[in-house]
């Protein structure tokens, strides 16, 4: 039921261990491979204005934004939906394919963002980006950071991702630490945040790759992260009830999909990600097409999860659920924008919901926890449709026997201390992590007026 299980393990062991309740994460740092293309930009971008509380989204997707950057072969496409893309290679290079073992060749182009200064010194950065790579191309994304005493990160491999698997295997790159932060997967995170150290600045480097004397790019509409200093919390505040409405968002079952193509994260039953994901891709009116699905064996219900669960599997962690990677996959589609951000409660939450947007949430817990559920996870995805009268939480939980049973009412008091807090007990008293607040948030790239509001209230446009 869960996709994401053991990489939020290790990411939970790691927060503990902030707290003095658990040991330290490796000592050995790993650099990218990719070259150092781009010289420091001189001074602070020009950013939106940052979004209030303990989040800060920045997200680089105008043509204007694309030109502020330092660009190294890169080049900004104007249009109705400004993008960057490969114009001149600054140099080639020799690429192992870690999941494939082939040694291939490859031109590349680069660009670096301006540095932003997140409203909080964070804790933790969360990228995301939307892109279409043409087979015979791919993409790097990089962080790089000035911390609160002054000293630098090295450059961080956020992803290796191509829309594709067959060119490169998509990629998280492990082993990323320099003894003041690391890397869990697709999360940078301070090591010890009881210390204070905080990342102060970042910047993101993107590297776009492609056959040696082609003319093929891929093309990038939107890179960004999300910024957090989420405070240490077993329990969250109550938020009133502000909303009563449901979206009609199809119903999908991981379940219905156990046993089926194990080398994508041993089947179905760890496909709450992707299922979640392409809820929501068929909400807004998109899905595969019958030419897209022919690889799926055709007894199989609901080929598109199939579909879902090989396109967003990252080849490293062994699993469908890279927060970034289904973000991506959901931009893959025509006109869709796609985003990893926190919310800071279900205020927020129902602000989408009264907009229209669903929202997929990550969130652990054990099985008493959530009146309902049937089961306790340590990391799980569902997506949120509307809220009850009451306040109550409408869920299409993937973790349900068929399609029927997806839709779910879950008690709001429960459902929001889970979602939102960053500390818990596992079944055998052992402190946790939390999520925080992690959803995805995917909309049309010409929302409804309303809908834009929403978005750019919550720092998202």
């Amino acid at each position: 039921m869960t996709s994401s299980t053991p990489r939020r393990t290790v990411l939970a062991a790691a927060l503990a261990a902030a707290a003095g309740t658990a040991a330290a994460g490796p000592a050995t740092a790993a650099g990218p491979t990719a070259p150092d293309l781009s010289a420091a930009p001189a001074g602070a971008g020009q950013g939106h204005a940052p979004a209030p509380g303990p989040v800060d989204n920045r997200f680089w997707s105008s043509y204007t934004d694309w030109r502020c950057g330092t660009a190294a072969g890169t080049k900004a496409v104007a249009g109705h939906r400004p993008g960057l893309v490969l114009a001149t290679p600054a140099g080639r290079l020799d690429y192992t394919d870690p999941h494939t073992g082939l040694t291939s060749a490859w031109e590349y182009a680069s660009w670096t963002s301006p540095v932003h200064t997140p409203a909080v010194p964070a804790t933790e950065v969360i990228a995301s980006w939307n892109a279409a790579t043409p087979p015979g191309t791919w993409l790097q994304v990089e962080l790089s950071g000035t911390y609160s005493d002054a000293t630098a990160t090295p450059w961080y491999v956020l992803g290796r991702w191509a829309s594709g698997d067959d060119d490169v295997r998509r990629t998280s790159v492990d082993d990323q630490t320099d003894g003041k932060s690391t890397v869990w997967t697709d999360t940078f995170a301070i090591d010890d945040a009881a210390s204070g150290l905080r990342l102060r600045s970042y910047r993101l480097r993107l590297t776009l790759y492609r056959a040696p004397g082609s003319d093929l790019t891929p093309t990038v509409w939107r890179l960004g992260a999300m910024a957090s200093d989420i405070p240490d919390r077993f329990t969250v505040p109550a938020a009133e009830p502000g909303l009563a409405h449901e979206l009609d968002v199809p119903r999908y079952s991981q379940n219905i999909h156990v046993g089926q193509y194990p080398e994508y994260d041993n089947g179905g039953e760890a496909w709450c990600s992707p299922t979640s994901s392409q809820m929501i891709v068929e909400y807004w009116g998109r899905r595969p097409s019958a030419e897209q699905l022919a690889w799926v064996d055709p007894s199989f219900a609901d080929p598109q999860v199939c579909h879902a669960a090989r396109f967003t599997y990252d080849h490293q962690y062994q699993g469908c659920g890279n927060w970034p990677f289904n973000a991506a996959y959901a931009a893959t589609y025509p006109e869709m924008n796609a985003v990893v951000t926190r919310l800071s409660s279900l205020t927020e939450l129902e602000s989408l919901i009264r907009a229209g947007i669903p929202a997929i949430t990550s969130q652990s817990f054990r099985k008493e926890e959530l009146t309902g559920a049937g089961y306790g996870t340590s990391g799980h995805l569902m997506t949120v449709i509307g809220f009850t009268a009451d306040g109550d939480i409408i869920a299409n939980d993937p973790a349900s026997p068929d399609n029927e049973a997806v839709r779910r009412v879950y008690r709001r008091r429960e459902w929001e201390n889970i979602w939102l807090r960053t500390k818990r007990y596992d079944a055998n008293g052992k402190v946790r992590g939390g999520t925080g607040g992690v959803c995805y948030v995917y909309w049309p790239t010409e929302p409804a007026p309303t809908q834009h509001r929403v978005l750019r209230s919550l720092g998202l446009l």
